[in-house]
């Protein structure tokens, strides 16, 4: 094994759990050694298909992790019986090419070595790849983590971030799931591809206030846009606006280069760049790319791990959208 995986491991070690401790880089190679190419394959025929995968894998992935650890638990169907993490009011709008893409791959692996690669760890791994093809940060992800065996729209409530939260909601939010102010602005740099939908920001720019139609942190020119843009967003909820109007479909820095400038879409955007606590890590990333990449990807290994399942305290789902 190389050095780096070693160094790699041995200082995540020593911040790792019980339970992510049993995780590994190589946790595939000998019963499923196509793991990596399979999953490559798939995200990249995805992603060429239909480029929104990236943004909405990512998305899902967090969806995923800040409800009940990185589980799985948000790619399960409801059913009769139980109203499952998906359809909680906040998940309705995930995009469906984040689930298909993992479907995909999970068909394709159980085609290679049934009943041994979790939906977990297919998220986890598609979610870094696309980031990388989309000219992110390569990141590690240990693996190992099993399904986990509760999904319930009734646990989502109040564990991930609202596009109307104040920063301090989102900073106390992400404080309370164990991620510093700097690993929260890191990882809100996530905003650098996707989307929002208008009915998200929508009363930053109509009737805002008394003597401004719209929130004085835009530049004007951009709100007039938005304005436009989202004009019938009352009957057509599904308009929407790109995160990062400069290189939406590129992962780089012009998220937080656009801070400054009053190109932020989302309430909790304007905060980065006007709180003093978060407005020197916006502009040491926005500055510097690379300094940016190091940090969301030691965010998102942190994140990968969150509460995950090992052993018997999970499974190996056959299907991803449900228990076996």
């Amino acid at each position: 094994m190389a050095l780096l995986p070693l160094l790699f491991i041995a200082s995540l070690s020593l911040f790792l759990t019980p339970a992510q401790s049993q995780l590994s880089l190589d946790y595939y190679h000998n019963s499923c050694p196509r793991f990596n190419q399979i999953v490559q394959d798939t995200i990249t025929s995805k992603q060429i298909n239909s480029p929104t995968t990236a943004a909405a894998s990512l998305r899902l992935f967090f969806h995923d992790c800040l409800v009940n650890g990185c589980d799985g638990s948000i790619l399960i169907s409801s059913t009769p019986f139980n109203s499952a993490e998906r359809d909680a009011d906040i998940n309705r709008s995930l995009p469906g090419d984040a689930f298909d893409v993992v479907v995909r791959a999970k068909t394709a692996l159980e085609l290679a070595c049934p009943n041994t690669v979790s939906c977990a760890d297919i998220l986890a791994v598609a979610t870094r790849d696309l980031v990388t093809m989309v000219g992110g940060p390569y990141y590690n992800v240990l693996l190992g983590r099993k399904d986990g065996l509760v999904s319930k729209s009734s646990y989502v409530e109040g564990k991930l971030p609202r596009p109307t939260m104040s920063l301090s909601q989102i900073i106390e939010l992400f404080a309370s799931n164990g991620f510093s102010i700097q690993e929260t602005v890191a990882l809100c740099g996530a905003h650098t591809i996707g989307f929002s939908h208008c009915k998200e920001f929508s009363s930053g720019i109509y009737n805002f206030s008394s003597y401004s139609q719209y929130d004085t942190q835009y530049n004007p020119r951009f709100a007039q846009a938005l304005q436009k843009a989202c004009a019938d967003y009352q009957k057509n909820p599904t308009l929407s606006v790109f995160n990062d109007i400069m290189t939406p479909n590129k992962f780089d820095n012009m998220y937080f280069q656009n801070l400054p400038k009053g190109l932020g879409l989302l309430r909790s955007d304007h905060g980065l760049y006007s709180d003093p606590r978060t407005k020197p890590f916006v502009e040491t990333y926005a500055a510097d790319q690379n300094k940016f990449f190091e940090a969301f990807g030691k965010a998102m290994e942190k994140l990968s791990v969150y509460k995950v399942n090992t052993g018997r305290h999970g499974e190996i789902r056959h299907r991803c959208d449900e228990f076996n």
